[in-house]
């Protein structure tokens, strides 16, 4: 059997400030139930790349799915959103009023977001 390498420089990290800790505090998004705390960005960054490292050897000794990371996810571009009527009879309004599609006033409104 070969052995899997993964390299978790692929994965989303974040380092932020956590005022409740007094201290950063290291994520990885594809592994939120990780993080790391520190006295500095550098070392919350470092602690949370070696717990994800030390998770992904876990999962892999015991047969999990190890989660791909974001960066090198395929996304088709695509998806659904679920909203109240009246709101979509407005926005369907306001893209005709703009001759421009739905779609595009939509993908214009989130890309500004």
């Amino acid at each position: 059997m070969s052995e899997v390498r993964i390299d978790i420089t692929h994965y989303t990290y974040r380092v932020s400030w956590s005022p409740e800790d007094g201290e950063f505090v290291g994520t990885c998004v594809e592994l939120p139930s990780l993080s790391w705390l520190a006295d500095t960005q550098q070392a919350a960054l470092s602690g949370v790349e070696q717990a994800v490292a030390e998770a992904i050897e876990d999962m892999l000794a015991g047969g999990e799915e190890v989660p791909t990371p974001l960066a090198e996810r395929r996304y088709s571009g695509r998806f659904n959103v679920r909203v109240p009527e009246s709101l979509h009879r407005r926005l369907a309004m306001e893209a005709a009023e703009q001759d421009i599609s739905l779609n595009r006033l939509i993908s214009d409104r989130l890309s500004k977001a």
